[in-house]
């Protein structure tokens, strides 16, 4: 593998015979004694690192010396990391050149062990942004469909036949665990489509009350029953032109799931109360995380609902199944994050956190992955995520055991106590940051902590 380039600017020939002799054998060093030496040097070679002295001798009376090159060697490449070397009397001027883009400064005189290790954290932070990068190149070039993200076999094949399926008229199942996008691809279909320009409309079948989800779905007439005060028009009919989205279709009851198949067979709807039929044209895209034929044997979902929904079938792989998507999704959700986090210079994950990542089974899915990734951002007050900001910790219990043991309540409780305790102790208990930290208001961090009774 080849060397890091080292350019070492310094206007003390003593200096760089040290640092030439103590650095060569790990770097290709290239050795620098004035101002624009220094900026053709950096131009022709295009260095990883750069030693910098602050004090640099200039013919220019208005030069600032190694702060003018810090500024010319930024502007024409951001990505070089520069670690400015000072004396005592300086260290303000260095202070102020990190606020400028330089990566660390060393004090004068030189322990050569210091400085390697600077060095080789800022070539460690350099990879690490090259591959952000990469990545991020990669997604937006190659792997980004749609919203959806992924370069593994299985999720090409998803995005090959989205773009196949999105034009014709069929009705689609969107099959998968929950977690794994299923909304992205209706999404997906509907705006690939010649309906893009109508709406698209989500119905969670699982997340209304029955005697509701009649109304919602199909509308109702006034005085079709007690509290029909007014005429309202159903979500199916509000969509006319567009696609509706049934989400949890696994669990919609019996007789709501003969409505919607003679809405299929004959394209018409009535509203309740009503007897007019109603034309209507829509496309249906449905989706569940159960299994249909199971609960087709059991009685509970009809065989000739499930035929007329899965005119086509798209199987959603969980993301255990999908390993090199991981860090793709990871560092795009890091940098979403990052946009939010003010003031936060994070570079990425450390190795720990990437060897967590890459060996968890994700029994969450991308939406566990986004919501750990989140919680890290928020978390963190260093550079590079750790496991335990990423909810990994030694001491933590893994998400299925949790979910075993703890109602949705007593999870929830556990989990924003856990964050706001984090948060205090980052903040030193500063009410302001540690709700800023959290994203929510001081009154709402000081209801929480009365809520859940944590001792400031």
């Amino acid at each position: 593998m080849d060397r890091a380039k080292l350019l070492i600017v310094d206007d003390d020939p003593g200096v760089l015979r040290q640092l030439k002799w103590a650095l060569d054998g790990e770097y290709q060093v290239i050795l620098a004694s004035s101002h624009q030496e220094a900026l053709n040097l950096f131009s022709a070679h295009r260095p990883e690192l750069v030693a910098l002295d602050v004090n640099l001798d200039s013919e220019d009376r208005a030069s600032r010396g190694g702060l003018d090159i810090l500024d010319q060697i930024k502007a024409n490449n951001g990505f070089s990391k520069v670690i400015m070397i000072t004396g005592n009397d300086t260290k303000e001027i260095a202070l102020e050149a990190i606020g400028k883009g330089a990566f660390d400064y060393y004090l004068k005189p030189v322990d050569i062990e210091e400085l390697k290790v600077i060095f080789k954290r800022a070539l460690y932070i350099l990879n690490l942004e090259a591959e952000n990068r990469r990545l991020s190149e990669e997604l937006h070039d190659k792997f980004k469909f749609e919203n959806m993200i992924g370069s593994s076999g299985k999720m090409q094949e998803v995005f090959g036949l989205i773009k196949k399926v999105a034009p014709a008229e069929a009705t689609v199942l969107v099959t998968g665990d929950s977690g794994t996008g299923k909304e992205l691809v209706a999404k997906a279909i509907h705006y690939l489509s010649s309906r893009k320009d109508k709406p698209f409309t989500v119905i969670n079948c699982g997340a209304i009350p029955e005697n509701l989800l009649e109304s919602e779905l199909f509308g109702h007439e006034k005085g079709s029953f007690t509290d029909a005060h007014i005429k309202k028009i159903g979500k199916l009919e509000a969509a006319s032109g567009g696609t509706v989205f049934l989400d949890e279709i696994g669990e919609m009851s019996l007789s709501l799931q003969v409505k919607i198949l003679r809405f299929l067979q004959e394209r018409v709807i009535e509203r309740v109360g009503g007897n007019t039929s109603i034309e209507l044209d829509i496309r249906i895209v449905a989706a569940t995380n159960s299994d249909l034929s199971k609960r087709i044997s059991q009685g509970l979902f009809r065989e000739d609902l499930y035929y007329r929904l899965s005119v086509i079938n798209i199987k959603l792989p969980p993301l255990r199944e999908r390993r090199q998507d991981v860090f793709l999704l990871a560092n795009y959700f890091l940098n979403k994050y990052k946009e939010e986090a003010s003031g936060k210079d994070i570079k990425g994950f450390n190795k720990e956190a990437k060897d967590m990542m890459d060996t968890y089974t994700w029994p969450g899915n991308i939406r566990e992955m986004e919501n750990r990734i989140k919680r890290a951002v928020i978390l963190t007050q260093n550079s590079l995520i750790s496991p335990v900001e990423l909810g990994f910790g030694s001491n933590e219990e893994d998400l299925d055991t949790i979910t075993e043991k703890l109602s949705l309540r007593e999870a929830r409780k556990n989990f924003e106590t856990a964050l706001i305790v984090k948060a205090l102790q980052e903040s030193k208990g500063n009410m302001s940051l540690a709700a800023k930290m959290l994203g929510v208001t001081r009154p709402t961090l000081y209801d929480l902590i009365k809520k859940y009774g944590i001792s400031v």
